[in-house]
């Protein structure tokens, strides 16, 4: 996507996943968590509807990646990573969102966002378009939260 606003702005929206809920409707709750390795934790639950059902996940994410604020305004770009980090000694399916910031001009940025699941739960194809959609809206939202703080 493209935002009106700088790399360092654009990263404030994306390096924090209790943020996310305001503006990605996949996120329904991000709560921060204990560190763990020097790595800030979230407790995170994910929700999503295709029709008439709602399915939910909570795991916890940690931040792996963060490119520190004077990177950001020296490169005018940035990376952040988030990968699913679970403490209850059970195998489970890889969480992996990763996202990276860059200035086109001195006003506007783009964000580019990946998500890897490694399990079978939200896969199909009314799923998928159900993802798109609300990756669509979520973008929009996005852009429309960022004008609302720049007035």
């Amino acid at each position: 996507m493209t935002a009106p606003c700088t790399p360092l702005e654009l990263f404030g929206w994306i390096e924090d996943l209790a943020v996310y809920p305001s503006w990605m409707g996949l996120v329904h709750r991000a709560d921060p968590v204990e560190t763990r390795d020097g790595r800030l934790r979230w407790d995170v639950e994910l929700r999503a509807k295709v029709g008439p059902f709602a399915r939910s996940k909570r795991l916890v994410m940690a931040r792996t990646v963060c490119t520190p604020e004077e990177e950001i305004v020296a490169n005018r770009a940035g990376n952040v990573v988030f990968e699913r980090d679970e403490t209850d000694g059970r195998r489970h399916s890889a969480w992996r969102l990763s996202a990276r910031v860059a200035a086109l001009d001195t006003t506007s940025s783009t964000l580019v966002m990946e998500l890897h699941y490694g399990g079978a739960l939200w896969t199909g194809g009314l799923a998928e378009r159900a993802l798109h959609e609300e990756i669509v809206r979520s973008r929009d939202r996005l852009v429309s939260r960022i004008g609302e703080t720049r007035r």
